[in-house]
C-alpha cells in the first residue's frame, strides 16, 4: 500500500480516505457525535465561507441537510463524497477531488472543526485524531465495485469480525445489522433514505446500475469476499 503524498492529489480522480483517534481512542462517544461529524462532512464541502455552525437533526427521521439553511450561497462542492463509514474510533470516505487542493482543504476543515467540538464537549486539550489522515489513490474499474462494499461492511466490526475472513454464518444477521446502521452511506444506496443530500451517488451508481444491484451484489460480496482484490486500498 502506498500512502501518496498530498501534492500527488489530482483533481478529478478518486481517494479512500481514514484517519482515526489517538491511540486508537474513540472519536464518537454517542449519535450526538455521529451527527455532528456528518453535519460537517456536509457544511464544510463548500467553498464558500461556512454561515451556520449550529444545527438540528432529528434522529428519527432521514436528514437532507439542505432543509437547515433558508439564505446561503448555492453550494460550491470541492469534494464528492461518493461515500462513508464512521465507526467508534475512526472513519473512511471516498472522495473525489473537484478544484485544485480540495481534499486538503476540506479534510483540514473537518478534522479542525470537530476537534474543537469534540474536546469543548468533553472537556479535553490535545490532539483528537492520530496524525494525519491516510490517502490512497483509486484509480481501477474493479476497485470501484469491491471497495464501497468494504467500506460500508466495516460496521460488521462490532459484531462479527470474522466477516474479514469470509467467515459469516448468519447472512442475513449480517445484512440486517448492516440495515439499522445508520453511520454510513449504506442506506441510501439501498435507495433507504438516510443522508441523502450528503453524498454523491451518480457515480457509483453507474457501475452498480441502481439500488437493486448494488443491493443484489451485498450478499455475494460477503460470500465470494476476497480482500486481496483490493488489499492496496484498504487503509487500516
Amino acid at each position: 500500500m502506498k500512502i501518496i503524498n498530498r501534492r500527488e492529489i489530482v483533481t478529478g480522480e478518486i481517494f479512500h480516505v481514514l484517519n482515526r483517534g489517538v491511540d486508537q481512542k474513540n472519536i464518537f462517544m454517542d449519535d450526538k457525535d455521529y451527527f455532528r461529524f456528518i453535519h460537517n462532512l456536509f457544511e464544510f464541502n463548500d467553498a464558500n465561507p461556512t454561515l451556520n455552525s449550529g444545527y438540528f437533526l432529528n434522529q428519527k427521521q432521514s436528514i437532507d441537510l439542505r432543509n437547515q439553511y433558508i439564505e446561503r450561497k448555492p453550494r460550491k462542492l470541492v469534494v464528492e463524497i461518493l461515500a462513508f463509514c464512521l465507526m467508534p474510533n475512526h472513519f473512511h470516505l471516498l472522495l473525489r477531488q473537484k478544484e485544485e487542493g480540495g481534499i486538503t482543504k476540506f479534510m483540514r476543515k473537518l478534522g479542525v472543526g470537530y476537534a474543537n467540538y469534540f474536546n469543548e464537549k468533553y472537556k479535553r486539550a490535545g490532539t483528537l485524531f492520530q496524525g494525519r489522515y491516510k490517502i490512497i489513490l483509486v484509480n481501477q474499474d474493479a476497485h470501484f465495485i469491491h471497495l464501497p462494499y468494504y467500506i460500508h461492511f466495516n460496521p460488521l466490526d462490532l459484531i462479527m469480525p470474522e466477516w474479514r475472513m469470509g467467515e459469516i454464518k448468519n447472512y442475513q444477521k449480517a445484512i440486517g445489522f448492516l440495515e439499522s446502521y445508520r453511520w454510513s452511506s449504506h442506506l441510501d444506496y439501498l435507495g433507504i433514505k438516510n443522508f441523502p443530500s450528503l453524498t454523491q451517488r451518480e457515480f457509483l451508481f453507474k457501475i452498480f446500475e441502481g439500488n437493486e444491484s448494488y443491493k443484489k451484489g451485498i450478499e455475494r460480496w460477503l460470500k465470494q469476499m476476497n480482500l486481496e482484490k483490493i488489499q492496496k486500498l484498504i487503509l487500516k
